[in-house]
């Protein structure tokens, strides 16, 4: 039998609470989720990218179904590598609706044979971004309720 494998990928800088439950989720779907690790040119970094990898490895602690790798370059790039075929993907809002709409235009593109699964977040983490928890961490707000349960975000900087 075929085990079905998705990928997870964004930049995770941090890995939030929100991120987790989707993963969580998504193991209800899929055999396995590979987490991708991956860098936004976009975005301006909190933690490093070993110290991402770091955190959400710790996050899943012994979940032998969910690996998390670190890449450089194009999702559907990573895919191939990985011989993954489907996507994982949360939407939060509108905003991020329209905002995935394009990046699976795009990598329809790039590949007709990617498939990507979107999953609705939690009402109750619809609010919690990577930016609102830099944004919070950095003028020294407690962001543990925002985090994966047991993650000291101070542990990876």
């Amino acid at each position: 039998m075929e085990t079905k494998t998705a990928l997870f990928a964004g930049s995770f800088d941090p890995f939030t609470a929100g991120h987790l439950d989707i993963v969580r989720r998504g193991l209800g779907l899929f055999d396995r989720i590979v987490v991708g690790v991956g860098h936004n040119i976009k975005k301006k970094g909190l933690l490093t990218m070993e110290n991402r990898v770091r955190l959400i490895r710790d996050a899943f602690g012994d979940e032998p179904r969910v690996s998390v790798e670190a890449y450089e370059g194009l999702t559907t790039d990573f895919c191939h590598r990985l011989g993954v075929r489907i996507l994982l993907r949360g939407i939060r809002s509108v905003d991020d609706f329209e905002s995935d709409r394009t990046i699976d235009a795009i990598n329809k593109r790039l590949d007709p044979g990617i498939e990507t699964c979107y999953l609705f977040t939690a009402p109750s983490l619809g609010a919690i971004s990577s930016a609102v928890v830099k944004e919070l961490f950095v003028h020294r707000a407690d962001v543990s309720s925002l985090l994966p349960p047991g993650i000291d975000l101070e542990k990876y900087l």
